[in-house]
């Protein structure tokens, strides 16, 4: 029996979702690998060498190919123009696919992620940041008043589903997580709506792992937030 073209080395991170959404939806078979955090598996020798150089997640193996790519963006821009899927012909829309993509990339996933990270880690490590806190969680806020903004009129990114939506939705429909508040952004959380109602992403979230914590603000977040807390303690500056 054949391999699948893609192997796919990801964990249960807003990145590590994004090329599982895009393989699910696209219905492209492929293997998977989970790499765990505990065991500092991102930072084996061999899958530094041959599969991602940063030690990050997620990374795929292209069979086909014969090489690596690494860094969500590229992952899922890679798997866009292979399968011909998500991505729009016309040369305006995919540029403004890309633009999307790279604000996900420069703005959303670093300030939703250090909001997360002063509230969920470094607070129950004992570095409460309250100035670091407010930085992120309003600049964080501001990002989801762009996103509002531009998706009024419209039911996707840039009209229609593509790998700009897959790229940001992980981060922005974590908000509970990072203590954001959207309540009052109606188009943004009807972009929520329509995404979640998709059976793919759901099945897309619980591969590897469901960590309904990210998502449900009536999730029971206790015990998860104490693992999490645990598991990244050694990213916390040390006094």
């Amino acid at each position: 029996m054949s391999q699948p073209d893609i192997h796919l080395y990801t964990a249960a991170t807003m990145n590590g979702y994004k090329p599982v959404m895009f393989l699910e939806e696209a219905g492209v078979p492929y293997d998977l690998t989970f790499i765990d955090f505990a065991k500092n598996e991102q930072k084996a020798p061999d899958y530094v060498k041959d599969i991602n150089p940063n030690g990050k997640i997620p990374a795929i193996w292209d069979r086909t190919e014969g090489r690596a790519i690494f860094e969500s963006g590229a992952i899922l821009w890679h798997l866009a123009e292979k399968y011909g899927k998500f991505l729009s012909d016309d040369p305006v829309t995919r540029s403004e696919t890309l633009q999307w993509l790279f604000f996900q990339v420069g703005h959303v996933g670093p300030m939703m992620g250090q909001a997360m990270y002063f509230q969920r880690i470094a607070a129950p490590n004992g570095h409460e940041e309250p100035f670091s806190i407010k930085r992120y969680v309003d600049e964080s806020r501001r990002l989801m008043e762009v996103l509002n903004t531009r998706l009024e009129g419209r039911d996707y990114i840039v009209g229609e589903y593509s790998i700009a939506d897959m790229m940001i939705y992980p981060w922005a429909r974590a908000y509970p997580w990072a203590h954001v508040r959207v309540d009052d952004l109606p188009y943004l959380k009807a972009w929520f709506d329509r995404i979640d109602a998709r059976p793919a992403v759901q099945k897309a979230l619980t591969i590897p792992k469901a960590q309904p914590q990210f998502w449900d603000e009536n999730a029971d977040a206790e015990a998860f937030l104490k693992e999490n807390a645990a598991r990244f303690a050694s990213d916390v500056k040390k006094d």
